[in-house]
């Protein structure tokens, strides 16, 4: 019983989000950005079975210590894709930064997008 009505919340999200319903989209992207941020705890709040999610991340990752962790089993740290984006992230904005400010290492110097 408990599938089918998993099973309904989610077909009813669907028909919410296809109708471009008011506020439909709200909890997808909070669940987005709880993602990005690797904020374990809040995607289990966010999730239409925060039991179910919970179980299944401790399937793989029961410690505590990975309700904090910035990967998930299913890539592990070398290879999240999330990870490096944010790793990316972070590289580009203290480049551009030092860039802005004229402190940008030597290799840096004179490259521009203006080219």
């Amino acid at each position: 019983m408990k599938a089918g009505i998993i099973a309904y919340k989610i077909a009813a999200h669907a028909a919410d989000i296809a109708r471009h319903r008011p506020g439909a989209r709200d909890r997808d992207d909070e669940l987005s950005r709880a993602r990005y941020r690797f904020d374990w705890n809040r995607q289990f709040e966010l999730s239409l079975d925060p039991e179910t999610a919970r179980a299944m991340h401790d399937e793989t990752l029961p410690e505590d210590g990975f309700k904090d962790a910035h990967f998930c089993s299913m890539c592990g740290s070398q290879v999240c894709s999330m990870n490096i984006s944010a790793k990316v992230e972070t590289f580009t904005a203290e480049e551009g930064a030092e860039a802005a400010n004229g402190t940008a290492p030597e290799r840096l110097v004179g490259i521009s997008g203006d080219d």
